[in-house]
């Protein structure tokens, strides 16, 4: 039985990677299911078992997009070795490592900008990054990174927009650009307007204390 369960567990890994391929590729409308079976190598009696149509396999991918920004804003919120801000960077790198390597969460962004997951956009991953922004922009200001005068909510929608827009530049301007460091630079700008003195003064001579790695993402799982 056990054996029965991780070779199930394995079909339905491999469907959701293939479909993420190929809606990352095509889009949702335009997604073949014969060829997210081609990639999977699964039978379709497999494939229905496991998700009911095109849109229920869609929202798996969706679904474990959501996963895995989760598990990234967690275990770096649980970080006590480094101050809010620097968490905030590699958090912030992280997403954008994921952008670029990640088949999951590159899928997950050509969905949500298609018409018949709009609604997603207010569950997907963006959200779970925003609020975990917010909570370390409140650990900032109470630390003494940002001014006592910064506003969270004001600082995560702002964050939120620059990162949004670096991506979205991506697909106008072509491939050959380095999303990590528009992101850090869209991140510095932000930053920079509402830190302390302090806080600005120690950047400089030090810069960032942490970034994300490729490695450590575990993205052949």
């Amino acid at each position: 039985m056990a054996r029965q369960q991780e070779r199930a567990r394995r079909t339905r890994a491999a469907i959701i990677r293939s479909a993420a391929v190929e809606f990352g590729k095509s889009g949702y409308a335009a997604a073949s299911l014969n060829r997210i079976l081609e990639g999977s190598r699964a039978t379709k009696g497999a494939m229905y078992f496991h998700f009911d149509s095109k849109e229920d396999l869609a929202r798996a991918v969706l679904e474990t997009a959501v996963d895995r920004y989760r598990t990234s804003a967690e275990r770096w919120l649980a970080r006590t070795d480094l101050g809010p801000l620097d968490v905030l960077h590699g958090m912030v790198d992280e997403v954008a490592l994921r952008l670029e390597h990640d088949i999951i969460v590159q899928a997950e962004f050509r969905l949500i900008i298609e018409p018949d997951f709009y609604r997603d956009v207010q569950a997907g991953g963006g959200r779970i990054l925003g609020r975990a922004t917010r909570a370390l922009a409140v650990r900032a200001i109470d630390q003494g990174q940002l001014r006592a005068d910064a506003d969270p909510d004001r600082f995560t929608r702002t964050i939120s927009a620059a990162l949004a827009g670096q991506r979205y530049l991506i697909d106008i301007l072509g491939s050959g650009v380095d999303l990590r460091a528009r992101f850090q630079e869209a991140l510095e700008v932000v930053v920079e307007a509402m830190a302390t003195p302090e806080w600005a003064e120690k950047f400089r001579n030090d810069g960032w204390r942490a970034q994300a790695r490729l490695e450590e993402l575990g993205l052949g799982a």
